[in-house]
Formats: structure tokens, C-alpha cells, sequence
């Protein structure tokens, strides 16, 4: 369970034990999409052949991530939501050298 600003609560379970979800506020959302630059392609490429992990791309997917994760907090703060219950991540290319990183989950008022 991870919190946002102290009291948003973001779970990807359709519950929270010991909590009784108040009111359904509805779908919320949050996308990302970051370039691949040259440079990181290059690297990532000899690291493929030579081994060991690309410290670019995974820093670059984390960073979407949280963005979109952060998206998805701000569209649940303007419903008035104090949690998001199911949340679920996706990924997707985009073109050749872009990924696309969406959260989504349920908005809701705890008791």
C-alpha cells in the first residue's frame, strides 16, 4: 500500500482491509510517454550484446511510471478521493523509440 501526499492511499487490490470503501467516485487515469534518445539507445544496445542492465531505460520507465502514477492521484484528488483501489499498470511502445506507461484505478472515499 503506497500513500500520496500524506493521505491518498493507492493499493492494487479491489479492497482494503479494514477500511469500508464510503463511496465510488469512478475511473481515474494517468499516461506517460518518454522518448528514447539516442545515446541511451546506444548503450542499451552494447549492454545487449555484452550483458548486465540498461540503468537509462530502467531509469527512464521508472521515471513514466511515476508520472503517470501521479496523474492518476491528481484526477482522484479532484473527485474528492481519499484512495484508488485497483490499480493497474500498463505499457506500450509508441512509434519506434517511444513507451507509454498508464495507470488506472477506481477513485474512492474511505470511511
Amino acid at each position: 500500500m503506497e500513500t500520496y501526499g500524506g493521505f491518498m492511499l493507492i493499493v492494487t487490490t479491489n479492497e482494503i482491509a479494514g477500511r469500508q470503501t464510503a463511496e465510488y467516485l469512478g475511473i481515474v487515469s494517468g499516461d506517460a510517454i518518454v522518448g528514447a534518445n539516442m545515446f541511451r539507445d546506444l548503450f542499451a544496445r552494447v549492454r545487449d550484446i555484452v550483458g548486465g542492465r540498461a540503468g537509462g531505460y530502467e531509469k527512464a520507465l521508472k521515471g513514466a511510471k511515476e508520472a503517470a502514477i501521479e496523474d492518476m492521484v491528481a484526477e482522484a484528488q479532484a473527485l474528492g478521493a481519499n484512495a484508488v483501489l485497483a490499480v493497474d499498470l500498463d505499457y506500450e511502445t509508441v512509434g519506434d523509440s517511444m513507451l507509454m506507461v498508464s495507470a488506472s484505478g477506481t477513485a474512492v472515499k474511505l470511511a
